[in-house]
Parts: C-alpha cells; sequence; structure tokens
C-alpha cells in the first residue's frame, strides 16, 4: 500500500461524528448489505465499501465532491483520497 499526502487530507478539519454506528446508513435504509464501511471525513457519512453490491461511499465521494474517506473497520487506520487515487 502505498502512501502519500495530497491538499484534501491538508483542508479536513476535525474529525466528523459517525451518522450510525450500525452499519453502512445507505444499505440500512434500503435493506441492503455491505462488506466493508468507509467514513467520510468530510461529513461523517458511513458508507460500504466497492466490494459492497451498491458501493455506497464511492457513491457518495461522488455525489459529494467529498475527497477523503477512512475505513470504519475496527483495528483499521487507513485513509483513502479519491480524488488523488491514493492512500493517504
Amino acid at each position: 500500500m502505498t502512501s502519500a499526502t495530497c491538499q484534501h487530507v491538508a483542508d479536513l478539519g476535525p474529525a466528523p461524528e459517525p451518522s450510525t454506528l450500525e452499519g453502512c446508513e445507505d444499505c440500512l435504509a434500503s435493506g441492503g448489505r455491505w462488506v466493508h464501511l468507509r467514513l467520510c471525513l468530510s461529513c461523517g457519512k458511513v458508507g460500504c465499501c466497492d466490494s459492497s453490491p451498491a458501493k455506497h461511499a464511492s457513491a457518495h465521494a461522488a455525489a459529494s465532491g467529498h475527497p477523503v474517506i477512512r475505513s470504519f473497520e475496527p483495528g483499521e487506520t487507513w485513509r483513502w483520497c479519491f480524488v488523488d487515487q491514493t492512500t493517504v
């Protein structure tokens, strides 16, 4: 895994509160299922990863313009910038 820095990380404020602790917000609303969870570091929306059927975290980033997520899985601390397509 390559680690880099990007301007999007530098622009982040304090870590937002997660929108839910129960799972992917959109999957919970629609009755869907997820594989792994991601947290938007701009607004706190919890979405599912690209291995999940609905790919809600990527869809949120595309629709909102929020560039950076982090893993919302226990014990994982990595972050991903959708704009720069890199681990940060």
